[in-house]
């Protein structure tokens, strides 16, 4: 991110506005997936999302590396966004199906897996930035690895239509946007995807402006928060199974807002970094409990889930600009304090991620 800002000349307003794009392609593919995965299968779609997010991956590197056009950058995060909005539903559909199936939680693992990736994409990134290696060649290579890898594997996907009951009522998907339980859920969820985005958008920036350190040691600070988020999802299944959703989600908040307080006051680089694992086990477990809880009943799974991730996604939606403007008037390290004040209100609708009672 440092590096595609100073080659396209970018203030961090401007930044955040392009990040808007992104945002953007992730909100209009999210409420129409659900529907695509019924209709085509869980396989399918991922499939074919792998694909478009690979082309987004090459034209983010060509336009932000030799060519230095902020369109051809902006349209290759729009792909980028597309394919992954609808990605992210159909691979949360199918995890959730793999869930009941085995009968006990294993929906932060999944994402604990995505967190391994984002891990490895990061440790990448530093050594890319350390060694100078053009970020076209990085993305070009990246985006290979986005389209075969799933390819490969989305062969041991369910069998088609295994993520819903051929009994469903036959209704219209988009009455989910009228249940006020799956609303609550999405705000919920609106909150925790914030506090995972803004670190995945700002954390790398704000430690290189607001503590000058160099790029690479940036890159690593966001690694530091994504290991810590992968380590809080494989650990919070226990915590789930013995405590429940409820505390452990009100402990996950109250965790991540003192990790945020950390790294813009912490000032001394050992504090910030126990800000950074405090921030990464806060965020760790939000995203993946609601899509279990907007999954709970498996006849509208796809709906709600749709739902859910699209209210999720307008944090990527509204993050990047709003904390890029803050970015400008009071430097983008204390922006990141919009984190920790949104979890406050946010903790009132923990609630409404309570498993439904028996039937």
């Amino acid at each position: 991110m440092p590096e595609a800002r100073t080659a396209l000349g970018l203030t961090p307003g401007q930044l955040g506005t392009l990040l808007l794009a992104l945002s953007v392609g992730s909100v209009i593919a999210l409420p129409s997936a659900g529907t695509w995965v019924h209709r085509f299968g869980a396989t399918r779609v991922v499939a074919a999302a792998a694909a478009l997010d690979a082309v987004g991956l090459a034209l983010t590197g060509v336009g932000a590396g030799p060519l230095e056009q902020l369109w051809v950058t902006a349209l290759g995060l729009f792909l980028l966004g597309f394919g992954s909005g609808t990605w992210d539903v159909a691979m949360n559909v199918e995890g959730a199906a793999v869930e009941r199936e085995i009968g006990r939680t294993i929906m932060p693992r999944f994402h604990a897996a995505f967190s391994l990736g984002t891990v490895a994409g990061a440790a990448v990134g530093a050594a890319a930035a350390g060694l100078g290696v053009a970020v076209s060649a990085h993305l070009a290579f990246a985006s290979v690895l986005v389209v075969g890898v799933p390819l490969a594997v989305v062969r041991g996907f369910l069998p088609a239509g295994a993520e819903e009951d051929a009994t469903e009522e036959r209704r219209s998907p988009w009455r989910a946007w009228t249940e006020p339980r799956t609303l609550a859920i999405g705000l919920m969820v609106l909150s925790m995807a914030l506090t995972e985005g803004v670190a995945n958008d700002w954390l790398a920036v704000a430690l290189v402006d607001g503590y000058a350190v160099p790029a690479w040691l940036g890159a690593s600070g966001f690694a530091l928060f994504v290991a810590a988020m992968t380590s809080g999802r494989m650990v919070g299944t226990l915590l789930l199974d013995r405590f429940g959703r409820l505390p452990v989600l009100w402990g996950c908040m109250a965790v991540a807002g003192v990790g945020v307080l950390l790294v813009v006051f912490g000032q001394v680089l050992v504090v910030v970094a126990a800000g950074i694992v405090l921030w990464g086990l806060g965020a760790s477990l939000g995203f993946p409990v609601g899509m279990s809880a907007a999954a709970d009943e498996e006849t509208h799974a796809a709906a709600r889930v749709s739902v859910v991730s699209t209210i999720g996604y307008t944090a990527f939606l509204a993050g990047p600009p709003v904390l890029g403007f803050l970015g400008d008037q009071v430097g983008v390290l204390r922006a990141l304090l919009l984190v920790a004040l949104l979890l406050v209100p946010s903790a009132l609708v923990v609630p409404a991620a309570r498993p439904p009672a028996p039937r």
